[in-house]
C-alpha cells in the first residue's frame, strides 16, 4: 500500500493507486489518488501516509538541522520580543496590543482617557491559547459604551470561529457561545444586540446574518438576512462614526451594501445600490452623504459622493476623485476635512490626499520600490492621517501626517534587532518585457556588494490572483537569505492589480496562463541580464501562488533549482467541479465553472498542475499543507506529491510537510511560523550549495 515510515524514514513514501473516475459533463478523468481525500480527516490509511511523508521530510532534512536552528535563532533574534503596537483612540479609550518576552501571542489592552491611565487587559492571547495546539484570535469587537467585548477565536485552524462575550468591567465571560461563525461582528448602539454570520457546516460559506441579544439563549437568535446567492461572501461591520451597521455582500465581480441605523431597535436594513454583475462598490458615510468607491463607468474605480437618501440614483453621484486610466483606486478613508485614497500607479501603492474643497496631492516617498498603506484611523473629526510606509530596505514605519501644516511625525519604526542597517541593502524597481510585449514590474532586493554578474542565487516570489497585489515591503526573515548572497525578486505578475484592473483581468479566467508565463519570463530576464545564476534560481508561492508554482513546475522545470509551494491550489478542475468543497462556488468568476462551460473545462485542464504532471525531470521541491485547511483542502497538495512521486524521472528531493494541527496559515504563535520559514530557507540553502551555518 505504501512504504511505512517505520521501514525506512529515508525512503520516499508511495501512496497506493486505486481506480476512481471523476465525473464531469465535458469529459471523465481518472484519479488513482482520490482516496486520499477524507472530509472527516479520520481515515487511518490517509493519516498514515501523511505521517510517513512527514517522517521522510524529517529524515531527509536531518543533516540540515543545525542550519535550520541557526536560521530560526537568527530570524527571531531580529524581533523585539517585548514589542507593542502604536495606540489608537476610539470612544475615549486608547487601544493597543503588546507582546511579553518569550510569549507566543499578543495581549490586547487599552487605557482610558490618556496613555498615562492604568492599563486594562482586554484579552491575553497566551492564556486563551493554553491547552490548544492551534489558536487564533481573529477579532475583538468592543461595544459603543466600552463595556462588552465580543471575540472570535479558532482553536483548530479551519476558520470555523467561536464567538464569546466578555464583560470588561467585571473581567468575566458570559455563557454566550456562538459556534461555526465568521469573525465579522457588529454591535448595535444599545450595547446589547450583536450581529454575526453563521457558516454552512459543509461549504463553510457564511450565508446567514443573525442578531444575538447579549445574555439570551443562542436558540433565540433572530435571522436578520440570508444570502441566496452562494457566489457571494458576506460581512457585517460598523460605519466609522458608529451611525450605521452594514451587511456587505461581495463576489468576484459584484457587491452590495445594506445599511441600518445602529440606534434603531428593529435594525431595519435597506439596500444602498442593488447588486448587479460587474458593478463593485464600497462605501462610508460622512455627515448626510455616502462616499462611494465604484467601478461603474470607471474600470480603475472612481470615488463619488451622494446624499444618503439618493444613493441608489446614479444621476445624483458627483465625482470626488475621477477615473484615471493610469491609476487604480484601491481603497479610501473619510475625514471631516479631507479624503485619503490608497492609489496604485506606476506599479506601486501610494497615498493621495484630497481636500473636500480644493486640490489633491500624493504623499512623497524616498525609495524606488515602496508601499504606503492607510493606517488605523477610527476618528473622522481630526486633521491627522495615520499611515504606514515601508520598502524592502525600510521596516514598517507609522507616521501621523498633519493635513493643515504638512508636518509629519514618525510614531514608530518596527524594530529590527542585531546589526541591521538599511544602508547595507539596495532595492530596485524594474520592468521586464514579457513574451507578449507586456511590461511586468519586478522588485529586487540584495545586499550591497552582491555581484550582479550571473553568479548570485535568486529567490523569486509571486502570487498573481484575485487582484491581490504583491507589495514591495520589508520582510526581516528574508535577510537570512539576502545576507548569504541571495537576490530576492518579487515578480508582480498579472492576476494582481499592481498596474490596474486590466492587470487583474489579464491574469484570470481564460487569461490565467499569463500569470505563469510572466513568472517564467521574469526568471529568463534575470538570467539574460546576468543577475541570476541560472543553476540556482528558486521559485516560491503559496495558495493561489502555489498554483503558479505547480504550473511553472510542469512548464519550465529545467529553469529552477528548487520550487517551494505552500498550501498550493493544484487540483483545479476537480475542486471547481465540486460545490461541496468550501469556497468553490465563490471562485467561478476567478477560474471558471467547468460544470457548465466546456471551454472553461478544457482551459483549466490545460494548466491544472495535478493533471499535467508528466514523465520528466523536476527540480527539488518542498510542498507544505495543513490538515485542517479550509481554503485549500489538504488532499490537493497530498495527491499532487503522490502523482509527482509516481511520474517524475529525477532524483531530486520531493518533500511534503503536512501540519497536522493547523490550517491555511500554518502554525499559530508568534515564533512557531518562523520555524517553518527556517525549514524552508534551510532547504533552499542546501539546494543552493550554501550549507555554512
Amino acid at each position: 500500500m505504501m512504504t511505512p515510515a517505520s521501514a525506512s524514514a529515508a525512503t520516499p513514501p508511495k501512496a497506493e493507486q486505486r481506480p476512481y473516475t471523476v465525473p464531469a459533463a465535458f469529459g471523465e478523468r481518472q484519479d488513482p489518488w482520490y482516496w486520499l481525500r477524507d472530509d472527516s480527516r479520520e481515515n487511518a490509511q490517509m493519516i498514515a501516509y501523511l505521517e510517513a511523508e512527514n517522517a521522510y521530510l524529517q529524515a531527509v532534512m536531518q543533516p540540515q538541522q543545525a542550519l535550520q536552528e541557526t536560521l530560526y535563532q537568527e530570524i527571531i533574534g531580529r524581533l523585539k520580543q517585548d514589542d507593542a503596537s502604536v495606540p489608537y483612540r476610539k470612544n475615549g479609550y486608547w487601544y493597543y496590543q503588546r507582546y511579553e518576552t518569550g510569549k507566543q501571542y499578543p495581549i490586547y489592552a487599552r487605557r482610558k482617557g490618556d496613555l498615562d491611565a492604568p492599563e486594562e487587559i482586554l484579552i491575553d492571547g497566551n492564556q486563551r491559547a493554553e491547552g490548544h495546539d492551534f489558536y487564533q484570535l481573529a477579532n475583538i469587537e468592543i461595544s459603543p459604551d466600552g463595556r462588552w467585548a465580543a471575540i472570535a477565536e479558532d482553536t483548530v485552524g479551519r476558520r470555523q470561529y467561536e464567538v464569546r462575550i466578555k464583560d470588561l468591567f467585571a473581567g468575566r465571560f458570559l455563557p454566550d457561545a456562538l459556534e461555526n461563525v465568521e469573525p465579522d461582528l457588529a454591535w448595535a448602539n444599545d450595547n446589547k444586540s450583536l450581529l454575526y454570520i453563521r457558516k454552512d457546516p459543509q461549504t463553510l460559506l457564511g450565508n446567514r446574518v443573525y442578531r444575538h441579544q447579549r445574555g439570551a439563549a443562542v436558540t433565540d437568535d433572530v435571522l436578520v438576512y440570508e444570502q441566496a446567492d452562494d457566489s457571494f461572501y458576506m460581512g457585517v461591520e460598523k460605519s466609522k462614526s458608529d451611525r450605521f451597521i452594514y451587511i456587505v455582500s461581495q463576489s468576484t465581480v459584484s457587491s452590495e451594501y445594506l445599511y441600518a441605523n445602529a440606534d434603531d431597535a428593529e435594525l431595519k436594513f435597506q439596500v444602498v445600490v442593488t447588486r448587479e454583475r460587474d458593478h463593485e462598490y464600497q462605501l462610508e458615510e460622512l455627515d448626510d452623504r455616502f462616499i462611494i468607491r465604484t467601478n461603474w463607468q470607471a474600470k480603475n474605480f472612481r470615488i463619488v459622493e451622494v446624499p444618503i437618501a439618493e444613493a441608489a440614483d446614479r444621476s445624483a453621484w458627483r465625482d470626488v476623485i475621477a477615473h484615471r486610466a493610469d491609476a487604480f483606486i484601491d481603497s479610501f478613508d473619510t475625514f471631516n476635512g479631507f479624503l485619503a485614497i490608497s492609489e496604485r500607479s506606476g506599479g506601486l501603492q501610494k497615498i493621495r490626499i484630497k481636500h473636500w474643497e480644493g486640490s489633491d496631492f500624493l504623499l512623497d516617498a524616498q525609495d524606488a520600490a515602496f508601499t504606503m498603506a492607510l493606517g488605523t484611523n477610527p476618528e473622522q473629526d481630526t486633521p491627522i492621517l495615520r499611515y504606514v510606509y515601508t520598502s524592502p530596505t525600510t521596516p514598517a514605519t507609522t507616521f501621523d501626517y498633519d493635513i493643515r501644516s504638512g508636518g509629519r511625525v514618525e510614531l514608530k519604526r518596527e524594530p529590527v534587532l542585531g546589526d541591521f542597517d538599511s544602508q547595507n541593502y539596495r532595492a530596485e524597481f524594474r520592468f521586464v518585457t514579457a513574451r507578449d510585449g507586456t511590461q511586468v514590474p519586478l522588485t529586487l532586493l540584495y545586499r550591497q556588494g552582491t555581484p550582479l554578474d550571473g553568479t548570485a542565487p535568486v529567490y523569486q516570489y509571486a502570487y498573481g490572483a484575485y487582484g491581490i497585489s504583491s507589495n514591495p515591503t520589508f520582510r526581516s526573515p528574508i535577510l537570512s537569505l539576502v545576507d548569504r548572497g541571495f537576490i530576492y525578486a518579487i515578480a508582480h505578475v498579472r492576476g494582481g492589480q499592481e498596474m490596474g484592473r486590466e492587470w487583474y483581468e489579464q491574469g484570470k479566467l481564460k487569461n490565467k496562463i499569463n500569470t505563469f508565463t510572466d513568472f517564467i519570463d521574469v526568471t529568463r530576464y534575470l538570467v539574460k541580464e546576468k543577475i541570476a545564476d541560472p543553476k540556482r534560481i528558486f521559485g516560491m508561492g503559496g495558495s493561489a501562488g502555489g498554483l503558479l508554482i505547480g504550473a511553472v513546475a510542469n512548464m519550465a522545470p529545467s529553469e529552477y533549482r528548487g520550487l517551494i509551494a505552500h498550501v498550493p491550489f493544484v487540483d483545479v478542475v476537480t475542486t471547481m467541479l465540486d460545490e461541496s468543497i468550501p469556497l468553490t462556488t465563490n471562485e467561478f468568476d476567478e477560474w471558471g465553472n467547468p460544470s457548465v462551460d466546456p471551454e472553461a473545462y478544457r482551459y483549466m485542464l490545460s494548466y491544472s498542475p495535478y493533471d499535467n504532471v508528466s514523465r520528466q525531470d523536476y527540480p527539488a521541491m518542498l510542498v507544505t499543507s495543513g490538515l485542517w485547511d479550509s481554503q485549500v483542502q489538504y488532499f490537493e497538495p497530498t495527491k499532487w506529491v503522490a502523482r509527482l512521486r509516481h511520474l517524475k524521472t529525477d532524483q531530486n528531493p520531493l518533500l511534503l510537510r503536512t501540519n497536522m494541527e493547523a490550517g491555511h496559515g500554518g502554525k499559530s504563535g508568534r515564533f512557531e511560523r518562523y520555524r517553518e520559514i527556517a525549514e524552508e530557507y534551510a532547504f533552499v540553502l542546501w539546494q543552493a550549495g550554501l550549507r555554512a551555518h
